[in-house]
């Protein structure tokens, strides 16, 4: 796939580190002509896993040296003002600079939402950036936000969420009108809190968001809706839970396909199909979230993620890139949410 797209890694963030970045950049480049990655870290630690990967800086693969390094159980605040030469910030600074069009990271959320926020500030009219991925549905996929970037959200933050995620899914998929729900514990009118009411009647009330009303938890992965938007606790709380659901069986059908000889043979026969069931239900192949409402493309990937998973956060970040997905929500923003606000 040829894209025109300059991306800062930060190599050292995450669980693993340079071990999992370098070979998923390598597998990028040679999926996308055209695409440029900036390693960021420890130079002599890239150097050496580049080594070992028989692959060495190039044109399109270059070193940035950062001496500093975000620590997963890292205070934000810590991070913040301690580490201004750490991977993730120098990451990040990088797009600020206009040097690289977007930045991955699998390091501390807390502390890349923080740092991302400092650096690149939000978009007029953002109060607050949210994180956003896509799940699977029956349907296709589903954007879900906030996923934990905000988790004491008002319900003018819920509407900010929902016209940043439909302008998101309306630039990525191409739909003129995505629609809206949002999660709730039931879907009539009277369930719920407060604050999700409230939430509610501004969304019904907004004249460019395709609202529907609200969406239980099971019609996430239903197609209930095109965008989901809910607070950062119960999003996030959410999200791990699908994570574990999805490792629950396949972990359960490893188990009864290993009975005996009978389900050994009947698992081989049924390979093809099972290994397209993983797929569509494996959490690294929908890795990547948006942190979506900064005036610069970040994309955050799960810190547990190997190399498959960390390159598809970067397929994220050239979908992002390719769409001027920022640019989009300022746009909609202009017309949108200084509207609403008058409601």
């Amino acid at each position: 796939m040829k894209v025109n797209a300059t991306i800062a890694l930060d190599a050292m963030g995450g669980d693993h580190g340079a071990s999992i970045v370098v070979p998923a950049a390598l597998k990028a480049l040679k999926q996308h002509t055209g695409l440029k990655l900036i390693l960021v870290g420890d130079e002599t630690r890239l150097a050496e896993v580049l080594t070992e990967h028989k692959a060495a800086v190039s044109e399109r693969l270059t070193i940035q040296h950062a001496s500093q390094v975000v620590g997963m159980d890292e205070l934000p605040s810590q991070a913040l003002r301690g580490k201004k030469d750490s991977s993730m910030r120098v990451a990040i600074n990088l797009v600020k600079e206009g040097q690289a069009q977007a930045c991955i990271s699998a390091g501390n959320t807390g502390a890349l939402m923080a740092t991302a926020r400092f650096v690149l500030k939000t978009l007029p009219g953002i109060d607050r950036p949210a994180i956003c991925t896509t799940l699977p549905t029956v349907k296709g996929h589903v954007y879900v936000l906030d996923l934990g970037a905000n988790v004491d959200s008002s319900a003018e933050h819920l509407l900010e969420f929902a016209v940043m995620g439909s302008e998101l899914a309306s630039a990525i998929d191409e739909k003129k009108s995505p629609t809206v729900g949002l999660l709730n514990i039931g879907e009539e009118e009277i369930k719920g809190n407060e604050r999700v009411k409230e939430a509610a009647r501004l969304l019904a009330a907004s004249k460019s968001l395709n609202y529907i009303g609200y969406v239980e938890g099971d019609g996430i992965f239903l197609g209930a809706a095109d965008v989901v938007v809910c607070d950062g606790f119960v999003g996030n709380v959410m999200l791990k839970t699908t994570e574990g659901v999805a490792k629950m069986l396949s972990h359960f059908m490893k188990q009864e396909f290993k009975k005996n000889i009978f389900t050994m043979l009947a698992g081989l026969i049924s390979m093809p199909v099972l290994k397209a069931f993983k797929r569509r239900i494996d959490p690294r192949e929908y890795n990547g979230a948006s942190l979506v409402g900064l005036q610069g493309i970040v994309i955050k990937s799960h810190g547990g993620a190997d190399a498959l998973a960390f390159c598809n956060a970067i397929h994220e970040a050239i979908r992002e890139v390719a769409k001027n997905v920022p640019q989009r929500i300022s746009r909609q923003l202009e017309t949108a949410l200084i509207e609403e606000r008058k409601v």
